[in-house]
């Protein structure tokens, strides 16, 4: 018995140790009215008692279609969203994006919409709610298509604290109606308007053609008053299970997705 009774205590002792805070949230489904009267809808992952905010921004055209904290109708594989727990388990409290309800149609958001003046208003929408939950900085993470709504976001809104660019978009498509105004995607925005800490991360062997790890110095040379700017570029990984610019692929860091999250932890953490 007194033997059965240590081993309890032992166990009791260092259960709080061995548990994953992450897996212990419950996610749930927000939406909140943004000031252009649209409804914005996101994943709330909230730790009890969280260090920082992230707001995850999905590539592509970002309609998840959320019906619950879940089920969505698009997008579980993209990388931000499918490594949403582990930026929970950093301690982070998260929020998945969706496109807001005036986008919802087949289209979902496209990138002259991500770039303007309204959707980052929606951003807004989420930044305030999330600091009614708890006074942690907030940071937008995007990642391919979603870089230009993160940098958007950056861009016009002063609540932000820092800035996550992954797989950035640093080369329009001649066939976009962005080419001749931002031939340099994200890099050719406003970007001299950031004043927050912004990493930019990418892998190595992209393959995705507008999306090249080598145009790193596009966007630095852009970002000429941000606080703190550094670059990360990452190796390895899974061989791709998709096209170059889908998420199944380096584009997506298959295989390393715990390693470039806990570099953005890191660097979120140190800012």
């Amino acid at each position: 018995m007194l033997f059965r009774s240590i081993l309890l205590a032992v166990a009791a002792f260092f259960a709080p140790l061995s548990a994953n805070p992450a897996s212990a949230q419950d996610a749930s489904l927000v939406s909140v009215q943004t000031p252009r009267g649209a409804k914005q809808a996101f994943i709330l992952i909230k730790p009890a008692k969280p260090t920082a905010a992230v707001i995850l921004f999905a590539g592509g055209h970002g309609r998840l279609g959320l019906k619950s904290a879940s089920s969505m109708a698009w997008g579980k594989g993209n990388f931000l969203v499918r490594v949403r727990d582990q930026f929970a388990a950093q301690g982070f409290m998260v929020a998945v994006a969706d496109a807001p309800s005036d986008h919802q149609g087949e289209r979902g958001m496209n990138a002259v919409f991500r770039m303007n003046a309204a959707h980052a208003a929606d951003i807004g929408a989420i930044v305030d709610y999330l600091k009614k939950q708890a006074p942690v900085p907030v940071w937008l993470v995007g990642t391919s298509m979603g870089t230009f709504s993160a940098a958007g976001g950056a861009v016009v809104l002063k609540s932000v604290d820092g800035l996550v660019l992954t797989s950035s978009i640093t080369r329009s498509k001649p066939n976009w109606n962005i080419a001749g105004s931002h031939p340099n995607g994200v890099a050719s925005m406003r970007l001299s308007a950031v004043g927050v800490p912004t990493l930019i991360l990418s892998h190595r062997q992209d393959g995705c053609d507008i999306t090249p790890a080598a145009d790193a110095p596009k966007l630095t040379k852009a970002l000429t008053k941000a606080r703190k700017v550094d670059v990360v570029l990452v190796d390895g990984g899974s061989p791709p299970r998709s096209d170059p610019c889908e998420a199944m692929s380096q584009h997506g860091f298959l295989g390393i997705e715990s390693e470039v999250v806990s570099r953005i932890a890191q660097f979120i953490k140190d800012n």
